[in-house]
């Protein structure tokens, strides 16, 4: 539903990961948590979803290119545009993040190439927006380096309501009053 788009993200490769002598080559590396505080993600969550909003608003990415990190700068203004084609013809206004908190689905962490990911949605309805974001470390600041945003039915949803059974009508049912009786309504006693 709505605007889809896909991680997008500069040239992985173009950024080298760190390793410890110490460590082994073989050996798988998780990712960690970030040392981020809720001010710092709120701040790195907004500002990237409203320059893509901004972008897609007047049709230039110049300012959305320019703030990212270098992988991401290496796509121009033009190619940016292509990418977020199908969002800007459908005209989405993503503005309303600004007075709604984000709930994090995935919590800021560092992954093993050193960027830091986090996930999450903000619940609106009847849309809600979903995104992902993917920051690189460039001059102790985190920079924009993969941004996914899309949008999904906002709230809590029931399932299918399942088809009501037939009523079924059966000779077999007893009942607790006898078919033929007969009922006499009794006088109040006492008086008002």
């Amino acid at each position: 539903m709505g605007g889809i788009l896909p991680l997008y993200c500069g040239d992985l490769q173009a950024q080298p990961t760190q390793t410890k002598k110490s460590e082994k080559a073989d050996k798988p590396r998780t990712p960690t948590p970030a040392n981020i505080d809720r001010d710092g993600v709120l701040i790195l969550v907004r500002s990237a979803i409203l320059a893509l909003d901004h972008a897609n608003k007047t049709g230039n990415y110049t300012v959305l290119r320019d703030l990212g990190a270098p992988g991401f700068q290496k796509n121009s203004s033009a190619q940016l545009g292509e990418f977020f084609a199908s969002q800007r013809n459908q005209k989405l206004d993503l503005g309303g993040i600004l007075v709604i908190e984000p709930h994090l689905t995935l919590m800021p962490q560092i992954e093993p190439n050193g960027m830091l990911h986090m996930a999450g949605y903000f619940p609106s309805v009847p849309m809600q927006v979903n995104f992902e974001l993917l920051y690189a470390p460039v001059e102790r600041e985190w920079k924009l380096y993969g941004i996914s945003v899309n949008l999904s039915r906002g709230g809590p949803q029931a399932p299918e309501t399942p088809p009501e059974p037939e009523p079924t009508v059966s000779n077999d049912i007893e009942t607790a009053v006898p078919p033929n009786a007969t009922f006499e309504l009794a006088e109040p006693t006492g008086s008002h």
